[in-house]
């Protein structure tokens, strides 16, 4: 992994070439909570489907996710600050503009992305998250309670559960995940989707209970449609053939 400096915050990141014939289109993807750039693009063969398609892919840890460094202050967890991140690594690679693809937190974090620094964003896929981006504000503030927990035996609530044993499996800093929990919790208005007006696909798991409707997301917004990922639930959506292929499709057919 490489690393920068994003406004003094030690950002790691990966930087694909494409196979074989080279587009002149990155990819920048964003993972989601608790999760890292590994588990979420390159084990589910992310990273090797979209650079086979002929992309560069760029994917980074996020603030106090994978290696990068980790934070322990709630409000240094906004979400304009994650999003500031990305465009900082845009700039530091010298790239004007790329697709922007987020799962769940990461896809709150493009919209933060695209609203803040629009010039930046050719299009947009949203993975796993549909209008919770505008009806909630994340995932629940118990998984905090659920970070700083003794152990997943002290738990019993079925999310927190979910997201301590994930946490526990991926070996991240609890603390710094509590902190990110507690402090990227903003959401954009319906006014905001509607002022993002590159193309976008929305694509959820039709199992998914954290997301949000997807269907709903896409209507808020002048150039989106929604994608079903048929029979997946938040985490096992996330390596889907449905939604690798709708997303190749996707990029295929935008401008």
């Amino acid at each position: 992994m490489k690393t920068f400096s994003s406004d003094g915050v030690h950002i790691a990141y990966i930087d694909v070439p494409p196979a074989g014939t080279d587009r002149g289109e990155p990819i920048l993807l964003i993972h989601g909570f608790a999760s890292n750039h590994r588990i979420n693009w390159v084990g589910p063969r992310w990273v090797e489907t979209l650079s086979r398609a002929g992309r560069r892919v760029i994917a980074l840890d996020n603030r106090g996710h994978g290696a990068s460094q980790k934070l322990y202050a709630p409000h240094d967890y906004r979400s304009d600050l994650m999003a500031r991140d990305a465009a900082n690594l845009l700039a530091h690679l010298h790239i004007e503009r790329a697709d922007v693809m987020g799962y769940s937190m990461g896809a709150r974090i493009s919209a933060f992305l695209a609203l803040g620094k629009p010039a930046l964003v050719r299009s947009l896929v949203f993975g796993g998250l549909g209008d919770r981006l505008v009806h909630g504000v994340g995932l629940p503030v118990g998984i905090a309670d659920a970070m700083e927990a003794p152990s997943l035996a002290d738990l019993s609530d079925t999310m927190q559960r979910m997201f301590r044993a994930f946490a526990d499996q991926t070996k991240s800093d609890r603390r710094a995940l509590a902190a990110c929990i507690r402090g990227s919790r903003q959401t954009v208005s319906e006014n905001g989707m509607a002022a993002i007006a590159v193309p976008t696909l929305v694509a959820v798991g039709t199992r998914d209970d954290v997301a949000g409707d997807p269907h709903k997301l896409a209507a808020m917004m002048p150039n989106a449609e929604a994608l079903d990922i048929p029979g997946r639930d938040h985490n096992l959506a996330v390596g889907d053939k449905v939604y690798k292929a709708g997303v190749l499709a996707f990029l295929e057919r935008r401008p």
